[in-house]
């Protein structure tokens, strides 16, 4: 009995410790981004990153990436984890494809209503972009 007693004593408190991280999801300090020499975007929203290769600041790829990691670590790793290995209580941030350039922007822009923050208040489009092309350099989930 009393076995029964410390395991269910264990889930309940497991179960509590796992609602109290989903209750934080989007409860987050804006860190501010410093983005360097990154050409400046402007305040039309783009729907493609500008710093991929390739693209129109593409020469720019390797500095984004280090500008993106340092933003991530600050004000993304809490919610969808280091190098954005979420665990899988978020989105999977690696599994994103180039074709899913508009909805990253949209999300990080406006937030969603199940704890996602907007950030178009305390970041710019310059760091945004920087993170999605960190993310982008990150090996992919097997």
């Amino acid at each position: 009995m009393a076995m029964s007693f410390s395991l269910r004593t264990i889930a309940v408190v497991a179960l509590v410790g796992l609602a109290g991280l989903v209750m934080a999801h989007g409860n987050v300090t804006p860190q501010d981004v410093d983005t360097g020499n990154l050409p400046e975007l402007g305040d039309d929203v783009r729907t493609e990153n500008p710093f991929r290769e390739g693209n129109e600041y593409g020469k720019y790829n390797g500095q984004a990436i280090k500008v993106g990691e340092s933003a991530y670590a600050g004000n993304c790793a809490a919610c969808h984890g280091i190098r954005a290995m979420s665990g899988g209580l978020t989105p999977d941030l690696r599994e994103l494809t180039e074709w899913d350039d508009e909805y990253y922007i949209g999300r990080v822009m406006n937030g969603t209503d199940r704890g996602m923050p907007s950030w178009k208040k305390s970041m710019d489009q310059n760091a945004m972009w920087a993170i999605r092309t960190y993310v982008e350099s990150l090996p992919k989930p097997e």
